[in-house]
């Protein structure tokens, strides 16, 4: 995973209060975020949630509604997508196919007004050729070469003109899974050589966790969750973020009890109340969820030598991934929990099988009370 930010940087993209409408329905619903220099973000939600229309904003091919994109400073409001300094980089590449490798980097170049001398595109050209390693591939056409190197020349192309900002709209989602994981740590390291702060939206969590110092969650327009990969994995906010980011066990129940140090949420698919280790200062009843990530979660033929977070099931389904296994157990209520558990864990013993009953258990630091 990239190192995430461990210093404070100045904001140096602000989105104050960012609305967008088509007619009546609402695309963007009022986003404020703050990016700061040479950080690499991440937006991330489903499908139709609105991070490709802020991305667009961004780049100027629509106008907000309502709010105020500040970029080092300059309020971008009015400010044609030409004359931005920012480029957008597309998952189909937009590659020009008559045009070779060299051309299609210098194109953005040529277009500049001013036009920057031959000297000074052919320099810009060859360095952004042995930024992304292509200089031996500058003569050939874009259907000669493959995805990733496709990918790592509108890469190229996007930075010669060397933006302060730099969009990638679901950068790898155009290959294919095993090259999308080879290229994700290299685009990042590219990123990061030339120095240029970048949004990235996806709908892949892994390219999301993998790539981004910070990830923004989105869903039906709204920006609900800002944070680092481990933050938004470790401490969702609430349900979409938990559900969203990775698997999880989500046990809907009342809080029953609230002190400083613990509280116990009722909950109809467990036998005894769920056991967390710190307060949440609510209201006696309300409704609440308890996210406990699967990975967390301890299987055993034994019963574990506690009180609480534990119940006996059958084993429902199993899933063998080589190093790990995720187990589906079957409680007596009929709620399914999930146990991704390592190989290792058996040692040499025999794991279980299908129709064997089991324990399922956690700590009390494991699972995150949620109230939204």
């Amino acid at each position: 995973m990239v190192t995430e930010q461990k210093q404070a940087k100045p904001d140096y993209l602000r989105i104050e209060g960012v609305v967008k409408r088509f007619g009546p329905t609402t695309a963007v619903s009022n986003v404020n975020l703050n990016i700061r220099q040479n950080e690499i973000f991440a937006l991330l939600g489903s499908s139709g949630c609105g991070k490709s229309t802020l991305l667009r904003m961004l780049a100027g091919f629509e106008q907000p509604t309502e709010g105020r994109i500040i970029l080092d400073g300059m309020d971008m409001t009015g400010v044609p997508a030409y004359r931005r300094p920012i480029n957008m980089m597309f998952q189909s590449y937009a590659l020009f196919p008559h045009m070779t490798v060299e051309q299609n980097i210098a194109f953005g170049l040529k277009q500049d007004n001013p036009k920057p001398s031959r000297d000074e595109i052919n320099d810009r050209v060859s360095k952004m050729l042995d930024l992304v390693q292509m200089r031996k591939y500058a003569n050939r056409k874009p259907h000669q070469l493959s995805g990733g190197q496709q990918q790592r020349v509108a890469l190229a192309r996007s930075l010669a003109k060397q933006p302060k900002l730099l969009l990638l709209d679901e950068p790898l989602g155009a290959l294919d899974k095993k090259i999308r994981q080879q290229t994700q740590l290299e685009l990042v390291n590219l990123i990061e050589q030339v120095g240029v702060t970048c949004i990235m939206v996806t709908h892949d969590q892994e390219e999301a966790m993998t790539m981004a110092g910070r990830i923004g969650v989105m869903s039906e327009g709204e920006l609900l969750q800002v944070g680092s990969p481990t933050e938004i994995y470790e401490h969702p906010n609430c349900r979409f973020t938990a559900e969203f980011i990775g698997e999880t066990n989500l046990f809907k129940g009342n809080l029953v009890v609230d002190e400083p140090s613990f509280c116990e949420i009722k909950s109809a698919d467990l036998p005894q109340n769920l056991h967390i280790g710190h307060g949440i200062t609510g209201p006696m009843g309300m409704d609440a969820w308890v996210s406990v990530r699967p990975e967390r979660v301890h299987l055993t033929r034994e019963q574990p030598g506690q009180n609480h977070n534990l119940a006996q099931g059958t084993v429902s389904e199993i899933a063998y991934l080589g190093s790990f296994s995720i187990f589906h157990v079957k409680l007596a209520s009929g709620r399914v929990v999930t146990a991704t558990v390592p190989s290792s864990h058996w040692k040499d013993s025999t794991p279980p099988t299908w129709g064997d009953t089991v324990w399922v258990s956690w700590s009390d630091e494991a699972g995150v009370v949620l109230t939204q």
